[in-house]
């Protein structure tokens, strides 16, 4: 299944990532792509919310990873500052994908094709000012 939905504000993009957030289970892997400022970070303190995440979600740039511990364990991933392969191969993130909890992928893009084949893709951009058109992609499709 694959839709797109346009949200106005941080607040419905927010909401939306709340509501996938209720519905993940263990092994869900959210992998989330778009530019600067398109509401990946804001999607993922959504899907922490909806996971009973109490902690303030933040950008994990520099630390790569942040784990929360929620409903269930929130992986939170940025990849942002990934620039090759090899140093993606050092770290040894698809162990957490293949884990107990619940991964959020923040630029999946340079994951450079390890991601796992059973993902909910969401691809966010802008729409305007404060909109944005994010499209979720769920495995299968």
């Amino acid at each position: 299944m694959r839709r797109t939905v346009v949200t106005h504000s941080e607040e419905e993009t927010l909401a939306l990532g709340e509501s996938l957030g209720r519905t993940a289970a263990a092994g869900t892997v959210f992998a989330l792509f778009g530019g600067l400022g398109a509401g990946k970070t804001i999607l993922a303190k959504g899907i922490a919310r909806g996971l009973d995440v109490p902690d303030e979600i933040t950008s994990p740039t520099f630390t790569l990873l942040e784990i929360y511990r929620g409903r269930t364990d929130l992986y939170h991933f940025d990849l942002y500052r990934i620039e090759r392969d090899d140093e993606f191969d050092e770290l040894g993130f698809e162990d957490y994908w293949y884990g107990g909890g619940v991964s959020v992928i923040e630029w999946a893009d340079r994951a450079g094709g390890r991601l796992p084949q059973r993902i909910i893709k969401i691809e966010s951009d802008y729409a305007g000012p404060e909109a944005r058109s994010i499209t979720i992609e769920y495995p299968g499709d």
